[in-house]
């Protein structure tokens, strides 16, 4: 077995014994790759014919993603939290979609930065040991 085998091998295990938590994790970060590929084919020669298809194909595959974490909410026992996010995802979503229209690089420079901050704000929360008192209730953002 080639070693990119065993990676595809590993990588379905991490998924099908991922807790909740740690699927949400795994999905900021294809979102993140996503964004850094696309980045590199902002970074291709304007002469390179498959720079677009690279931007569009990464662009749009972050979306996916940044949906599915939109879709991924529960609203019923997320309190202020779910609809909250449910913004910011959809922010995140209309930004990409503004780049790859207009092929500017900024909108995903903004939303990999902001995605980022989420996502370590996510890993940190996961590392936390759970809350006794509260345990089955929705992360709640505190000021």
């Amino acid at each position: 077995m080639v070693a990119s085998a065993y990676a595809r091998v590993y990588r379905a295990n991490s998924i099908l014994t991922a807790t909740p938590g740690q699927l949400v994790l795994l999905l900021f970060d294809g979102a993140l790759a996503s964004l850094a590929a696309a980045k590199e084919g902002f970074a291709r020669s304007p002469s390179d014919l498959r720079r677009y298809e690279v931007i569009n194909r990464n662009l749009r595959k972050a979306q996916r993603i940044i949906s599915e974490l939109s879709h991924s909410l529960n609203f019923e026992n997320g309190g202020d939290f779910a609809p909250l996010m449910h913004r910011l995802y959809e922010y995140y979503h209309r930004r990409l979609y503004e780049a790859n229209v207009q092929k500017r690089i900024e909108p995903v420079v903004e939303v990999e930065r902001l995605l980022g901050e989420l996502r370590d704000a996510w890993a940190e929360m996961l590392r936390q040991p759970p809350p006794t008192a509260t345990a089955g209730r929705a992360p709640v953002l505190q000021n």
